[in-house]
This record gives structure tokens, sequence and C-alpha cells, in this order.
């Protein structure tokens, strides 16, 4: 039987949730609960672009959850509204709801969550007997499953480096590039995202996760941030970045192991595509991937295009696809939280065309 399953939140992440929901045979569109008045009543195909399904949209939280679907795949931001977020999610599970989700940092490795917020979602697991994995939006399995997968095709590591090489330009979210990452704000200022200890909030977990996995001792964690000013004014899909401003950055959060960095996760952001040329660059607009320095080195790259050729909706879509089609798996787990060391990545069995 499939699986009936809500997209809460019809952004970037949830439009291909949506989509994914709709092309598995596993599972069953259950609802759809939009936070804007303008979509409610709109039909599932048409805001995610497809052939009308019949399921409506919904602001009505209380009755889309009351619904009886299994699972939500929750795609709603939590970037600026995280404590929001996490009330949703617990909502969720405490009404025996599975959730999958790419909201909520913390989450990412359970295990090393704060304790307040462990004991939480846990609680909210067991009064509903319900299970949550979260994944990354960067996107979460090259942070975690694949580096380790890897691993185990090598005779020695050295390093492990998983990376993000990405033009913002092209991400359809103007006021996170602008406001969170900081692309266009004076080169002294200290945008949310680069804020000493929020990079670690947020890639923290993925490397504890690897380090466990390894079976390693994580020493501690180190951020390094280097700036790029942009030396002209650029016009783009989000408008005019100034001369002078910042256009570009590197940051590297690493995982410490006999006091060097074993485990890295590299972001190379770029507003433009030819600044700060000696930095990695993607051959399009954006690629993801994996370089394992040992014997053998292993350089695994993903660049996403979705059909428009855009490299922000393809990596939109594996960030999407990790979770939704991980539903049946964390249906069927027992109560409580997983990590990407128990789901795996799943086959597309029933995605072929």
């Amino acid at each position: 039987m499939p699986r009936d399953v809500i997209v809460w939140g019809t952004g970037n992440v949830g439009v291909p949730a949506l989509r994914i929901v709709l092309s598995n045979p596993a599972l069953r569109l259950a609802g759809v609960i939009v936070s804007n008045p303008a979509k409610v009543g709109k039909d599932a195909g048409e805001l995610c672009g497809l052939p009308p399904t019949g399921v409506r949209a919904t602001n009505d939280v209380a009755a889309a959850l009351a619904s009886g679907a299994d699972a939500v795949a929750y795609c709603a931001s939590g970037d600026f509204r995280p404590t929001a977020a996490l009330d949703d999610i617990e909502r969720c599970l405490r009404a025996g709801l599975n959730v999958v989700s790419t909201s909520v940092y913390p989450l990412y490795d359970p295990i090393s969550a704060p304790a307040d917020l462990r004991e939480r979602i846990d609680a909210a697991c067991k009064a509903g007997r319900s299970s949550i994995f979260v994944s990354g939006i960067d996107p979460g399995f090259v942070n975690d499953i694949v580096p380790l997968l890897l691993s185990g095709l090598c005779e020695r590591v050295d390093e492990i480096r998983a990376f993000e090489l990405f033009n913002y330009s092209t991400y359809a979210q103007p006021e996170a590039v602008r406001n969170l990452v900081g692309m266009g704000q004076p080169m002294d200022a200290t945008p949310p995202m680069l804020t000493p200890g929020v990079p670690t909030m947020v890639w923290g977990g993925p490397i504890r996760l690897m380090a466990r996995g390894l079976g390693l001792e994580l020493e501690e964690i180190r951020e390094r941030v280097e700036k790029r000013a942009l030396p002209r004014t650029v016009e783009t899909q989000l408008g005019r970045f100034d001369e002078g401003t910042m256009g570009a950055f590197r940051l590297e959060i690493e995982g410490i192991v006999h006091g060097r960095p074993l485990l890295v996760i590299d972001h190379v952001t770029r507003i433009v595509n030819d600044i700060a040329s000696e930095w990695p660059r993607p051959k399009g607009d954006g690629a993801h991937g994996v370089i394992l320095t040992g014997r053998p080195k292993l350089t695994v790259t993903f660049d996403p295009e979705d059909e428009d050729g855009s490299a922000a909706g393809g990596g939109n879509t594996t960030a999407a696809a990790r979770i939704v089609n991980s539903i049946p798996f964390v249906c069927a787990a027992p109560p409580g939280m997983l990590d990407a060391l128990q789901v795996p990545l799943a086959i597309g069995r029933g995605l072929v065309r």
C-alpha cells in the first residue's frame, strides 16, 4: 500500500518534493499545506507544474494533520523561523505523522543535538509513535552518506572533503542571498551564515556523523572564512550588486582528527562566476561532490541540472528526493530520531520511465 504523504511548504524544496511524491508509486499525495493565502485552494499539480491531482492546498494545519496521512515532508523554511519550524515538526510527530525534512540543522545528527532539543523531539516521537529523518539542503547526502560509501572503496583515507560550488545569483531566495548569505554587504560586515559558531551549528552535525561512522574520535571543529570583493558592479537575476561589496566567500568547516583537518565541508559561494578564480569552480552555475584523498584518490562530482538547465533547481531536487524517497523506510522504522547512518540511500524503484 502506498504511504499517504502531506507536503508542507511549496518553495525551493517543497515544489520538487511535491513532484517526487506524485512520481513515486510507493507514495500518495494526501495534502499540501501552504502559508501564502494566494496558494490556498490551488491544485497541487498547478503548484509544481504538473497536471491536476485533485488535491488542493490548504492553510488549515489541524485539518490536514487529522486526515490520516502517514507522513509529512516538512519543506517550509527554517532559516528565518527556526522556532516555528520546530514547533510545526513537533506538532506533526505528536499527531502520529512521521516527518522527513531539510529545515532543522541541529537534527542532521540527532545524537549530537542539544540535549533539550533531543529530549523534546524524542518525547514527541514517543507520544505519537512516529519517526523523523532530517537531511541537508546543500544537499545532505554529499556531506554524510556519500563520503562514507566512498571510504569503503579505499585502502587508506587521508582526507575527506565534501564541497559545494555555487553561483547564488541563480538561487530564488533574494532575501536569504543578501541577508543570510551576505552577498552585496560591506566587506567588514558579518552575515549570519558567517557568524562565528553558526557554520559549526549548521554543518557540525554531518562532520560528527561522519566521524562516528568511521569510528574516529573528533577532537574539535574549526571554521575558516575567506572573502572576496566584487571588482565591478554587476546586474544579476537577483538585482544589482555593487563594486566593493562581498561577491564571494570560501567557508571551510574542519573536523580535526589527530591534530589535522581530516573531515572538511568546503563551500565556495559566488554571486558571479568570474570572481575568485583561484578557488575551485563548477563547469556551470553549481556543483556538489566529494574529494577523498588517500589510496586511491577518489573524486565524485554531482552537476545537477533541472529541465530548464538550472543548477539550483537540480540541487534542490536531489535534496528533496533524499528525504521524500526515504519516507517508506522512515514509516517502517521504530519510533524515534533517525540519521543518515540508519536511513539508506533509496533506490529509484518505480521511477524509471
